[in-house]
């Protein structure tokens, strides 16, 4: 577990792949340690083949970032690392040079809680080129996970449609520290609580949960195991009625719930964990009405996600509240947002003119943007989102007439009705020092609450989602379209690059 691995060096500084460090000893043996770069974080395609993804992590990066360092046991093991002739693979000038590191970087980042589209840059990094390189896969790893995570939990809310949805995923986790992350994200991204209690110590989201089939299986009888229970914990009572038969555990509940209600407390209700969900649930919502239990909710759990909870709302199911587990904390069945982190432009010393980079692809999707970038939000007279203008420094945002798909020059979105433009992306860190107060996770969460009321709903349907116009600015557009021809001229002329 990292925690306990941890405890002694508390340093994140090696969580990065080693072709980092590779590149740093490069730039600082080649002595371009001063050449100022700006890299930026977006991904190229929605996960769950949606319309959005809701936008998750950045607290847990600010706090990775602030005061990120080597270590002395972090320089000790880079020490010991050899080459392929057992000579060290670093040397040791330069593992002097990290002893003396420090992030002092610019960077810019778009809100927790924003929901965001492809091909934008969500996170700006500036600064010491290797300074900004180094922190390539921490900042991916913290940000990708989350917001992965965040989606998914969205879309199940959204299926829900209104019902709570709880996260109830730890046990299936991708670790601990996958568990924790996740648990945060899920609830960034709708989910009312979880069943991680750490959680709800460290990030005070509310913790639910009661008991799992072994507790039934412990006692003699299923009655017998819900009276035990009722008298441990009489005003937390959701009893598990599928351990032998479902419809008996639903009168076994029903029997405990109004002894309970004789003693001053209520049953919250019960809990579907396999079958029929639909048939069981209507069955049960009928029996807890007929004995005057009708606040009791029916919960159901067993590997849901949001077409299991869409279908089931489609045949009619009595489900009050949806544990969703597995299939959440997993991103099941899109395991990654495949977040890159790419340099754009580069500023040698003694010069005060950015050089603007790109890499050049086959396909267009994959040649990046150029340039010192903002991402602005166009919303129209009513508060609804619109189109997202991606522009290059110093343009006028309010002059820009129309957005150019970047993956497509015929495809242009006229912005003459966007009444609002809104920057998204914020300063974060000044220099190294942080400089953005990361809101409450409540506070976040009630964001991305707030972003998709504001989000068409035809981009948030599950199958062929509408998608949401993010393009460029005419003239980064034609910046781009140079650079590539440029690039293309060098290579038929035996160059390369720009």
């Amino acid at each position: 577990m990292l925690a306990l691995a941890l405890r002694d060096d508390p340093s994140l500084a090696l969580s990065m792949d080693l072709y980092e460090l590779s590149m740093a000893q490069g730039y600082w043996k080649n002595e371009v340690t001063d050449t100022q770069a700006e890299f930026h974080m977006f991904f190229r395609t929605n996960p769950f083949q949606g319309g959005y993804v809701v936008w998750a992590g950045l607290a847990d990066l600010i706090e990775a970032l602030r005061g990120f360092h080597f270590s002395t046991s972090d320089l000790a093991y880079l020490g010991s690392l050899p080459d392929r002739e057992g000579k060290p693979l670093f040397e040791p000038k330069f593992l002097e040079f990290l002893a003396r590191f420090r992030f002092t970087c610019d960077v810019h980042a778009v809100p927790e809680g924003t929901v965001v589209f492809p091909n934008e840059p969500l996170i700006r990094v500036q600064g010491p080129i290797l300074e900004a390189q180094v922190v390539e896969t921490l900042l991916l790893t913290v940000v990708n996970f989350q917001s992965l995570i965040a989606t998914k939990a969205s879309r199940c809310t959204l299926a829900a449609q209104g019902e709570p949805v709880v996260d109830f995923g730890l046990r299936r986790a991708q670790g601990l520290d996958g568990g924790f992350s996740a648990s945060r994200a899920a609830y960034i991204g709708g989910c009312v609580g979880t069943s991680n209690v750490l959680a709800g110590k460290l990030l005070g989201i509310r913790v639910l949960g009661t008991f799992a089939h072994s507790w039934v299986m412990s006692f003699d009888s299923e009655r017998e195991a819900f009276d035990a229970f009722a008298r441990t914990m009489p005003n937390n009572c959701v009893f598990l009625v599928d351990t032998y038969n479902t419809i008996h555990g639903i009168r076994n509940a029903i029997e405990v719930g109004l002894r309970l209600r004789e003693q001053g407390h209520e049953m919250i209700g019960i809990r579907l964990d396999s079958g029929d969900l639909a048939y069981l649930s209507i069955q049960a919502r009928r029996m807890l009405d007929e004995a005057g239990l009708g606040e009791a909710v029916v919960m159901a759990s067993s590997d849901l996600d949001e077409y299991l909870i869409r279908s089931l709302k489609s045949q009619g199911a009595r489900i009050g509240s949806w544990g969703v587990g597995t299939r959440l904390v997993t991103g099941f069945d899109d395991p990654a947002l495949g977040g890159v982190y790419k340099l754009t432009a580069v500023r040698r010393p003694g010069r005060t003119e950015w050089a603007y980079k790109l890499k050049l692809s086959e396909q267009k999707a994959k040649t990046s943007l150029p340039g010192l970038l903002q991402v602005y939000r166009c919303s129209d007279a009513n508060g609804k989102f619109v189109a997202d203008a991606i522009v290059d420094q110093g343009e006028d945002a309010a002059a820009v007439p129309r957005i150019i798909d970047p993956n497509d020059n015929t495809k242009t979105k006229s912005l003459r009705g966007a009444m609002a433009r809104e920057p998204l992306l914020l300063p974060v860190f000044e220099r190294g020092e942080p400089v953005y107060a990361s809101p409450s996770i409540h506070e976040i969460r009630a964001r991305a609450l707030s972003q998709l009321g504001r989000l068409d709903p035809g981009h948030q349907r599950f199958e062929n989602p509408h998608l949401y116009p993010v393009g460029l600015s005419p003239a980064l557009n034609q910046l781009r379209d140079g650079m590539i021809a440029e690039a293309r001229a060098g290579l038929d002329n035996g160059g390369g690059g720009v």
